[in-house]
């Protein structure tokens, strides 16, 4: 068994406690076992490492260091403390094995290629995504129906706060549209944000922010198609399936690419809700 270490911002949150339970009913579960965890604070009113380890039946760590040197793939969470990715992934970036940072990756792209350039200077593979990315529906469609064709314009839809949950979308949008965007506007409402990306050829997207909302998007590309998508409700279990491949192979599954317009997208879209209805140029 290859062992996956877990280390977080605190460990008391809803992916940490639930990854070991979907990897357990993966398609890996012969190959992986989450074996050690460290978390670097008792964050208020949630278990300690001590409590979650006891529940999970997982190792605790006494540092990060002996996750890397016991573990032989690594994540590294904190999924609504994006800001502390780099400082907690520092050393698995030195470490040469396979590292899966939550999303989302990195809270400015100047961070993100840090990111990236550390990893690429200790030969250490390196992934980060959103669970969307993996529905089934999103990827037959580009695979199937789509298939390399422009597309023009896309409306994508869910809930959350922009900072934490626009990734979803934004992961989706990226899929759909490529890398390129020039700028962004913010011009929703206090409760509920929309955000349009221009792409400066004619191409332009919707992401809106509602909350309680499902996710959904609809996209349309060639003269006159469009795909409509309202129901995506297999992607964590495909996500799990699509991290643990990365790990059995030391290939990542997301371009490099993306990740980065990704977080350029959301740097620029957090930079315009203090903004709204200005245009604000998107990081290259």
């Amino acid at each position: 068994m290859k062992k996956i270490g877990f280390i977080d911002y605190y460990i008391d949150e809803w992916h940490a406690n639930n990854y070991p339970k979907m990897i357990r009913e993966s398609s890996y579960k012969d190959k992986f076992e989450v074996a050690l965890a460290w978390d670097d604070v008792k964050k208020e009113g949630k278990k300690s490492i001590d409590e979650w380890c006891q529940e999970q039946k997982v190792g605790k760590a006494d540092s990060i260091k002996q996750v890397i040197k016991e573990c032989d793939c690594i994540v590294v969470l904190s999924p609504d403390n994006t800001e502390e990715h780099e400082r907690l992934a520092g050393l698995p970036l030195r470490s040469g094995k396979p590292v899966y940072i939550d999303k989302p990756f990195a809270p400015t792209l100047a961070a993100a290629k840090r990111l990236f350039a550390k990893a690429e200077k200790y030969s250490t593979p390196l992934m980060s995504c959103s669970a969307l990315r993996f529905g089934s529906a999103l990827e037959n469609a580009i695979k199937d129906e789509i298939a390399g064709e422009k597309v023009d314009f896309a409306a994508i839809q869910g809930g959350g706060v922009f900072h934490i949950y626009a990734i979803h979308q934004i992961e989706m949008l990226v899929m759909l549209m490529g890398a390129g965007a020039q700028k962004v506007m913010q011009c929703g409402v206090e409760a509920s944000k929309l955000m349009l990306v221009d792409y400066g050829n004619g191409r332009r997207a919707s992401v809106n922010l509602i909350p309680g909302q499902p996710f959904r998007l609809s996209a349309q590309y060639g003269k006159d198609k469009c795909k409509v998508i309202n129901e995506m409700p297999d992607f964590f279990p495909r996500f799990i399936e699509g991290m643990l491949k990365f790990f059995d192979t030391a290939i990542p599954l997301v371009p490099k690419e993306q990740t980065l317009e990704i977080v350029a997208l959301i740097e620029a879209g957090t930079k315009a809700l203090a903004r709204p209805d200005k245009w604000v140029k998107v990081g290259k």
